[in-house]
Parts: structure tokens; C-alpha cells; sequence
């Protein structure tokens, strides 16, 4: 079955990354890339995912039980927009989750992730139950409302199965399960005695994404929280599983990417990739981080744009982002600006290294405005251009200095 994909989407992609429609068919039909637009969401831009393309980063939004304000929510949006984000994703847990989920969708011209099982289990919540009073009919509703609403890519967490659970009791985590879709359905799982209904019901899932020209993010539950957890057996176990749904999905003519650790030191990310690859037989790999170590709250933006970068060029194609607030708070909007900017960073020094989607054409340009000393040019062609003229402005009005060597500026000296 062919996968289900808008063709002028495919144009679109295809324009935007300066390659031929031919080549994104293809790789739509291999399932190499994805193209996340839900036919609800009319007005966002198309964004291709996966080989040959290049990399995407994600930013995400959302409510807390302990911090409810939609309109700091709704200029994070606005923020990841202007600053060049590719997606942004919703995953709020507190407050009207629907309202603000509508409200993030109209407020969007990208494409918009979600998590269903957090706004099912928190309306549970409101109720007095918990998450083992989820059904399979409450949890599939509140699917079906997000496709049509128009969320483009939903993570569900299908992956983490019955057949995990012996794993996962044999080696204790240091810190257990992370995941919060994944500590849900573990409980569920565990209380209720049964399969994963995202696993056991998958079928039903796929036809319902097909219908909505969606894309399904398989989640990672069980992906590690701390560098002590890294690439153990239950997450080896869920990948597994994963390359099997990725299967299942192509067959149904469905787009599915799959979602990546997680907590991982810098020489494994590589072989992380590798793995990824392989399993899910070359499916879009999507990854949080990675984050390379656990010693650094407050800059887990800079641990991710590590990882990221080390990722992306062993050749996963989508980073979500990670603010300083990580591990910590819930992010203000200093927060965001600063985890899109170094998720930027590492995603273009990727693609610099994977040669793709002009990037080191970009590099060139940079470089020969800074010997040009043409500084509106340096501004306008960097990733974040406020923040650079507000730095620059700092020199004074001398056109061809700045205060790091001042008179002894190499290529002012050397004018060649």
C-alpha cells in the first residue's frame, strides 16, 4: 500500500529543500522520510523528515499542573517560529489542556506534536482516578480528537510490551522509567494484568493516522534518564519492538519515525544511531538530546547541543530540543530562545558534516562578511540575529573594530 502523503506536500518539501519531488516520493515510499502535516492543520508548512534532508529540530511547549498560563505558551510559539524551528509539540499536563492544544494549532504555521495519553490520563485525574482506570475507548477518543484537531505528529508509546516487563524488573534502573507516557502504561500494564492497547490495538491506530495524512512518533518509553541507564537491555528490548511496528506501519500505508534516547555518553551515541537504523530498517530517527552527561543542571541546552550534534551527523534526522530548565522547571521564554538557538547550532554543524541542504554555503558567507568586516551581513546571516547586534552594538561606531583585538585585528592587518 502506498503511503498516505498530500502531493503538494511532496512539492513543497521538495522546494524547500532544494531536491526534486522524484526524490522525496521515494523516500516517503521506503519510509526514509516523513512529511508531518495532518490535513486538518491547512495553514502550517509541510516539513520533510529523514535521509537526504536536512536536519529538523523540535521545541517543546506546555502547561504543568503547577504552572498554567497560555499566553507564555502561546509566545513560545511565536518564538520557535521566528528563530527557525521546524515543529513544535504540546505536551501540556495541566489547566484546559484541549483549549490551549486548539489554541496552539491556530497560533502555529508549523507543524504541532502532541501526546494523547497526557491529556487522557489528565482528565482521568480530574475525575479522582488514575492511570490504571485508563480504557482503550477513553485513550483512543482523546487520539482521534488530536488528529482532528489537526495535530501532524502524535508520540504514542506502542513499543513498550508486555514481553518488556520481566526486563525491566531483571536490572533495576538508577533511574527507572523517565518516560512519562511510559511510566503510565507501565503502571497500567502491571495493575490491569494485559497488553499495551496502543500495542494491542495498533491497527486501529494505523488506519485512523492514514486517514488524517498524520505521522506516528513512536515513543521511547523506556528510553534512559541517566547516563548509568544508557543503552541497556530494556531499552534495546523496545527498539525491537519498535522496528516491528515501523514494518506494520509501511505495510498499512502509514508514515511512522521512531523516538530516540535520551541519557547516552558521547561514544555510544554512534552506535545508538547505528542500532536505530538497522532495527527500524532506516525510519526517520527522532531524538531528545542525546544528553551526554547528567553533571550539568542549568545547561542541559549545551549537553543536548553535544549530543545532538553527534547524533545528527551519524545520521538521525530530527532533534528535539532541551532548555536550561531541564530537569529543573518548567522553561520561561529565555528558556526556549536559548534551547532552539543551540539546538540550531548542533543540527546545522551536522548537516555541515553530512553535506546537506547548503550549509556549509552558509558557513562561506558568514566568513567572507567577517573579512569584508560587513557586520549588518554577519548580523543578518546568523542564527540569531538580536542578540548578535545587541552584542555588537556595544563596540561603538567604528565600522572595522571590535574590542577582542581592537587595532591588532589580524585581517585588518592583513587585508588579503
Amino acid at each position: 500500500m502506498s503511503i498516505s502523503v498530500m502531493a503538494e506536500d511532496i512539492k513543497r518539501v521538495a522546494a524547500d529543500e532544494g531536491l526534486t519531488p522524484e526524490f522525496i516520493r521515494e523516500g516517503v515510499d521506503r519510509g526514509t522520510i516523513v512529511i508531518l502535516r495532518n490535513k486538518q492543520h491547512a495553514w502550517a508548512k509541510p516539513v520533510g523528515v529523514g535521509r537526504g534532508l536536512r536536519t529538523k529540530i523540535n521545541v517543546n511547549l506546555g502547561s504543568s499542573p503547577d504552572m498554567v498560563d497560555s499566553d507564555l505558551e502561546l509566545a513560545k510559539v511565536r518564538m520557535a517560529m521566528e528563530l527557525g524551528a521546524d515543529t513544535v509539540m504540546d505536551l501540556s499536563t495541566g489547566g484546559d489542556i484541549r483549549s490551549l492544544r486548539i489554541s496552539v494549532l491556530k497560533e502555529s504555521h508549523i507543524p504541532v506534536g502532541t501526546v494523547p495519553i497526557y491529556e487522557a490520563v489528565c482528565k482521568l485525574a480530574q475525575d479522582g482516578k488514575s492511570p490504571v482506570d485508563l480504557t482503550k475507548d477513553s485513550l483512543f477518543s482523546v487520539i482521534r480528537d488530536h488528529f482532528e484537531s489537526g495535530v501532524d505528529f502524535l508520540t504514542v508509546h506502542c513499543g513498550l510490551t508486555s514481553r518488556a516487563l520481566p526486563v525491566i524488573e531483571r536490572r533495576k534502573r538508577t533511574t527507572g522509567i523517565v518516560s512519562r507516557g511510559g511510566s503510565f502504561l507501565h503502571k497500567w500494564m502491571k495493575h490491569n494484568r494485559r497488553e499495551n492497547p496502543l500495542y494491542e490495538h495498533y491497527d486501529e491506530l494505523l488506519d485512523m493516522t492514514r486517514e488524517y495524512h498524520a505521522t506516528l512518533s513512536l515513543g521511547d518509553g523506556l528510553r534512559p534518564g541517566s547516563i548509568a541507564d544508557s543503552t541497556d537491555s530494556s531499552q534495546v528490548e523496545e527498539l525491537l519492538v519498535l522496528g516491528e511496528l515501523v514494518d506494520r506501519a509501511r505495510d498499512k500505508g502509514v508514515q511512522a519515525m521512531v523516538e530516540g534516547p535520551g541519557h547516552i555518553p558521547i561514544h555510544e551515541i554512534p552506535a545508538n544511531v547505528l542500532l536505530e537504523k538497522k532495527l527500524c530498517h532506516g525510519a526517520p530517527f527522532y531524538v531528545l538530546g542525546p544528553l551526554v552527561t547528567d553533571s550539568a543542571p542549568a545547561y542541559d541546552h549545551i549537553v543536548s547541543a553535544i549530543g545532538g550534534a553527534v547524533a545528527a551527523s551519524a545520521g538521525a534526522d530530527f532533534l528535539c530540543y532541551v532548555t536550561p530548565s531541564e530537569h529543573l522547571c518548567l522553561p520561561d521564554i529565555e528558556d526556549v530562545r536559548q534551547g532552539i538557538i543551540a539546538s540550531r547550532i548542533a543540527a546545522h554543524a551536522a548537516d555541515i558534516a553530512k553535506g546537506i541542504g547548503g550549509a556549509e554555503k552558509q558557513d562561506l558567507l558568514i566568513s567572507q562578511a567577517r573579512k569584508n568586516f560587513d557586520w549588518e551581513k554577519v548580523m543578518s546571516l546568523s542564527m540569531d540575529p538580536e542578540r548578535a547586534r545587541r552584542k555588537r552594538g556595544k563596540v561603538g561606531s567604528d565600522s572595522q573594530k571590535c574590542t577582542m583585538c581592537g587595532q591588532f585585528c589580524a585581517m585588518r592587518e592583513n587585508m588579503i
